[in-house]
């Protein structure tokens, strides 16, 4: 019996293998040629020196404790868009954060509490 169960396993991996091994071939795929990258975009000297001003503005302001969350908050704007070689958003953002961190550093000119006579 067990003689019987071999040779019927044996015959069956024989069969299977001879269809694994007369599947038809795969029609070989013509790959298109491949794109040619166009150069990328870099930053514009106008968004280089926003982006710089802004950072040098925002340093101001920290060292005179009068940084606005806002001014941060756009020149991490500013930082994403240069990643991403975004002149125009370097450039809006870098411009929100100097004119923040100017107001910040103007603030503190301001008297803290004003008395009503």
């Amino acid at each position: 019996m067990q003689k019987t169960m071999l040779m019927f396993a044996a015959t069956g991996l024989l069969i299977l293998n001879g269809c694994a091994s007369t599947a038809p071939a795969k029609p070989e795929v013509v790959q298109a040629p491949a794109k040619v990258e166009a150069p990328k975009a870099q930053l514009s000297e106008e968004a280089k020196q926003a982006l710089a001003q802004a950072e040098a503005d925002i340093k101001a302001a920290q060292e005179k404790k009068a940084l606005w969350t806002t001014a941060m908050d756009s020149l991490k704007k500013a930082r994403e868009a240069a990643k991403k070689n975004d002149s125009a958003a370097v450039i809006k953002n870098a411009k929100e954060a100097s004119d923040d961190a100017k107001l910040g550093i103007a603030q503190t000119r301001y008297p803290l509490t004003t008395i009503s006579k």
